[in-house]
């Protein structure tokens, strides 16, 4: 397939993501080639404008991770160039990276998401933190999910099962950010869903149901080879599955996305889904949840980025 042009697919950057960026980048530049795609990856770096400018490519599949590459950032640099690009605009990207503020346009539209609260580490350090902690845990309970107010991948997420490790886990989320959010761990069946939208409206892909060998989905369960065991799709009667799906796809259009973006999720033993995170560029890697779910779907992995690239292109 050469309709397409040449192909850049942006992947690096110098968020704490950055290798699974390139992970990403990697796995996702192979399933074009393997189409016939012409297509080559590059990092974000500060020649990276001037390149766009000089040599532009026809679209590009931005697969930075965290910072930069899902806060808005790389999105208004290809806007700035005139670029083409697969994913959500500028300010969606930024209200989707920010968890507060997406926790308020989800529960604005009609979405649960569990109870919590948001803490500064300047709030934290200057009004005291042990009665900030103790009201965390009179109002919320115990256990706790305590993680920045910005980022992915689980870095700096800690669950809190006794109010002595909560400072501890305070100190390490705010090594990966200025604010943590603290909200109620769900129990429940953890799932990811995926909505993709080739052209006809967002659709979602098959429920990934994550079962995590330690109990928590980490960093390290995440992208460790047989660490986590993945049910595609989910174990969920009809249902509760078209209830998720739907649940997916409102919150991709609650928060004004497009082209793609991932919603994880507990689905508690009524069945009601609690959403915890949105992701505007969920990860291509060998054990990421998108490309799971789009094999379930029987979908090639180059066929849908194909598609998603030659409707950024018809966008321009």
């Amino acid at each position: 397939m050469s309709d397409l042009g040449h192909v850049l697919v942006l992947a690096g950057g110098l968020s704490h993501e950055r290798d699974v960026s390139l992970r990403s980048g990697r796995r996702v530049a192979e399933a074009l080639r393997e189409i016939g795609v012409d297509v080559s990856q590059r990092d974000a770096d500060a020649d990276l404008l001037s390149t766009l400018v000089s040599e532009p490519p026809a679209v590009v599949f931005p697969l930075l991770h965290g910072t930069q590459g899902e806060d808005g950032a790389i999105q208004e640099v290809l806007t700035l160039a005139g670029i083409p690009y697969v994913g959500s605009p500028p300010g969606s990207c930024r209200q989707t990276f920010d968890k507060p503020v997406a926790k308020g346009l989800l529960e604005a539209a009609a979405l649960k998401t569990p109870p919590g609260a948001v803490l500064s580490q300047a709030t934290f350090r200057d009004l005291g933190a042990a009665a900030l902690l103790d009201a965390l845990v009179a109002r919320l309970g115990l256990p706790l999910i305590v993680k920045p107010a910005r980022g992915g991948s689980s870095l700096g997420t800690s669950v809190v099962t006794e109010a002595e490790s909560l400072p501890s886990a305070m100190v390490e989320c705010f090594a990966y950010g200025q604010a943590a959010m603290i909200e109620q761990k769900i129990d429940g069946t953890e799932i990811a869903v995926s909505v993709v939208d080739t052209g006809s409206g967002p659709k979602a892909l098959p429920a990934v149901e994550i079962v995590a060998e330690s109990g928590t989905y980490d960093y390290h369960a995440r992208y460790t080879a047989g660490t986590t065991e993945y049910f595609v799709p989910a174990r969920l009667g009809d249902a509760v599955a078209q209830t998720v799906a739907d649940a997916a796809v409102k919150a991709h259009r609650a928060l004004g996305l497009r082209d793609l973006s991932r919603t994880d999720m507990i689905v508690d033993h009524h069945g009601t889904p609690w959403l915890l995170d949105v992701n505007v560029a969920p990860g291509m890697t060998e054990t990421s949840l998108l490309p799971q779910a789009v094999r379930a779907a029987g979908i090639g992995l180059g066929d849908l980025v194909r598609d998603l690239l030659v409707v950024a292109l018809n966008r321009r």
